[in-house]
């Protein structure tokens, strides 16, 4: 039985045009944040959301920055009436990335005091002036990346280097992701509390040569499928795919989604866990746990038609 999700295998080169060559390229999205907080200089809190991934605050403790949380609504919005003071910034995520119309709302709202959260949307617009931050690693099969936007100022002197942490891209591609999933774990380590550096020449040689525009559009159909199988079922109902670039994974809230993911998993459907931050609070809404209930479904270029209606018969059932 094929596996479906998990982690990438190796990109296949193509012809293509990397997206983000504008942006500050460095090593992770985590640093690419940080390098934006450098930028700013004096920052004397961050607003982010109880949902989100823990590696934030890699960069937030490194500079000694306070933050604060806050909570968000059943459209994975902020639910909360906040006023960034003096030196004060908001992080708002572009959540699976579908937000992309909700952040240009929220652009007139908090304008320079706002950075974006792109890290699961890598082909949501750059609005001008706002700082985001993008990943690349959890859309193509590269070990690292990350990109900045919104800031004047040099990349770090030292460049990274990925053959640290790049193995289970070539042992997914040759042997399975099974094979490979120890060593993925390992070298996800790998990356925490990383100082910023330049992005490795290995990575931005692989993204000069990736089909962007079919990973666009690979990903939109095999959402649009989920949607049309899933929807009358899913606790979560956001804005349809056409006001949003590229999705990271299709959203199902349910609530015996801890069950639900095991059985996805039996049947070699990899379904991860967003985001299980044991020192945060658990995020809610409308009574579901947000990391439990939701399950982020693949959606990505690999797959088609064939695994997605996998994916609903094995729901279903």
């Amino acid at each position: 039985m094929k596996p479906i999700g998990g982690y990438f295998e190796l990109a296949d080169r193509e012809q293509g045009e990397f997206i983000h060559k504008d942006g500050v390229l460095l090593n992770t999205g985590r640093n690419a944040l940080e390098w934006i907080l450098l930028s700013i200089g004096c920052v004397k809190k961050i607003y982010l959301p109880y949902y989100t991934c823990d590696v934030v605050l890699e960069p937030l403790r490194r500079l000694h920055i306070p933050w604060q949380y806050y909570h968000i609504n059943e459209q994975l919005e902020v639910a909360e009436d906040i006023q960034p003071g003096e030196d004060e910034y908001v992080i708002v995520n572009n959540y699976f990335g579908v937000k992309d119309a909700y952040i240009k709302k929220m652009v007139s709202l908090y304008g320079p005091k706002m950075i974006v959260d792109c890290a699961q949307a890598f082909f949501a617009p750059v609005e001008p002036g706002i700082k985001t931050f993008y990943s690349a690693r959890k859309f193509v099969g590269v070990a690292d990346g990350g990109i900045a936007y919104g800031i004047n100022g040099q990349l770090p002197e030292v460049e990274d280097e990925s053959l640290s942490h790049a193995a289970h891209l070539f042992i997914r591609k040759e042997l399975g992701a099974e094979a490979g999933f120890a060593t993925y774990q390992k070298e996800e380590e790998l990356l925490n509390n990383q100082p910023a550096r330049k992005m490795s020449e290995f990575t931005q040689d692989i993204l000069k040569h990736i089909d962007y525009n079919a990973v666009v559009k690979q990903r939109k159909q095999n959402y649009a499928y989920l949607e049309r199988g899933l929807r009358s079922m899913n606790k979560l109902q956001l804005s349809g795919i056409a006001i949003f670039q590229s999705p990271i994974a299709y959203p199902l809230m349910v609530a015996n989604g801890v069950e639900l993911r095991k059985q996805l998993i039996e049947q070699k459907v990899f379904v991860p866990r967003f985001w299980p931050n044991e020192h945060i609070p658990e995020e809610r809404i409308n009574g579901y746990t947000l990391s439990e209930t939701i399950l982020p479904l693949p959606v990505d270029q690999r797959y088609g038609e064939e695994e997605m209606k996998r994916i609903v018969e094995i729901i279903k059932r």
